[in-house]
């Protein structure tokens, strides 16, 4: 409505100056007719900077690295961790026939059974720290060898744990993780029965991330590294970092309405409020920096009647309209270029 009423302002100024001149004659007043006086219009300056180019995608917030999680057991699932709980070095994931599989921390997943006589290794240092961090072995020597002591200490925790003080460990008793684990999904459910290297949980990391599956025509807009600005449910915006960027295209959906999508992974600078997982937000994603340009605010922009854009420069109480040519969008302000503009120019903006 604005852009109508600006293009066709001087004949409305037009028309009510003469009706004034006209009125002012037929109540036979000799004064002087006063002209009417236009409305001057809110305004914004034109300024001279550097412009960021940004893109509006969507993503998820979630948690970082999804696992698969099988036990080692056989026997009727008696107890399952619930779907959203934290569990830590120690603390059982699920119970088999009441026998716990248990969260240790370490990096070499469990492939043998680890017992006094077998050849000394890594796994054997990972367990032998894990025991000291829960309290075990006064006497243990944390290194790669299964000596007496480590097995004394295996047997008082498996008495501890409600397990068979056999002192040895195998796969039915634990798993190995990097560190704490969030329970994404419990695929293994009270009643039923499990075997070895059936899936028995989804996990996660603790650690909150969000996940874009982003167009391959945008993926310029992806760089390790790149800072975005995340909006989160409830409206709560924080900063982020873009930390992994896939590097296998996916396609996802049937032609014609296919896409291609590869993954980003973004870091947020502080904890989000909301503990929703999966929740949808929106991700401000940077493209390209535009330097020493002109800039207005985008509602500054005119539709003009012959198509394109211009701006209404405003120059004390007289206005006129310039066609401009319009360059990158970023932070609510448009790259500009026309005849005449220069920083420091006032251009109409819809009143606040």
């Amino acid at each position: 409505m604005r852009k109508g009423l600006l293009l066709g302002g001087g004949t409305v100024l037009a028309v009510a100056a003469t009706w004034t001149a006209v009125a002012v004659m037929n109540d036979g007043s000799t004064g002087a007719a006063v002209p009417a006086v236009p409305p001057v219009p809110a305004t914004a300056e034109i300024t001279r900077q550097d412009l960021v180019e940004t893109k509006t995608v969507e993503g998820s917030l979630t948690y970082a690295g999804e696992r698969q999680l099988t036990s080692g057991a056989s026997g009727t699932v008696t107890w399952v961790a619930a779907e959203g709980a934290v569990i830590r070095r120690g603390r059982p994931l699920l119970k088999v026939d009441r026998k716990p599989l248990v969260l240790m921390y370490g990096e070499l997943p469990l492939y043998r059974t680890l017992r006094l006589g077998m050849s000394d290794g890594p796994d054997v240092d990972q367990l032998e720290r894990n025991l000291k961090a829960l309290g075990y072995g006064d006497y243990l020597t944390v290194d790669d060898h299964f000596s007496y002591a480590t097995q004394q200490a295996v047997k008082e925790w498996q008495d501890d744990r409600g397990l068979e003080e056999t002192g040895q460990v195998d796969a039915a008793q634990v798993v190995f993780q990097p560190a704490a684990v969030r329970v994404t999904e419990a695929k293994a459910a009270v009643g039923l029965k499990t075997a070895p290297g059936q899936q028995a949980l989804t996990v996660s990391g603790i650690r909150r991330l969000v996940h874009v599956d982003l167009d391959t025509d945008d993926q310029s807009l992806a760089r390790k590294g790149a800072e975005v600005t995340v909006t989160l449910p409830g409206g709560e915006q924080a900063g982020g970092t873009v930390t992994s960027v896939g590097t296998v295209a996916e396609v996802t959906g049937q032609e014609p309405d296919a896409s291609t999508t590869i993954d980003v992974d973004i870091t947020l600078a502080k904890p989000p409020k909301t503990k929703l997982d999966q929740a949808p937000v929106e991700v401000e994603m940077q493209s390209e920096r535009h330097e020493d340009v002109l800039a207005v605010p985008v509602e500054a922009l005119l539709a003009l009647r012959e198509g394109g854009f211009g701006v209404e420069v405003v120059e004390g109480a007289a206005t006129r309209i310039v066609a401009v040519e319009t360059g990158a969008f970023g932070g609510g302000l448009v790259e500009i270029k026309g005849e005449g503009l220069a920083e420091g120019m006032k251009v109409g903006v819809p009143a606040p």
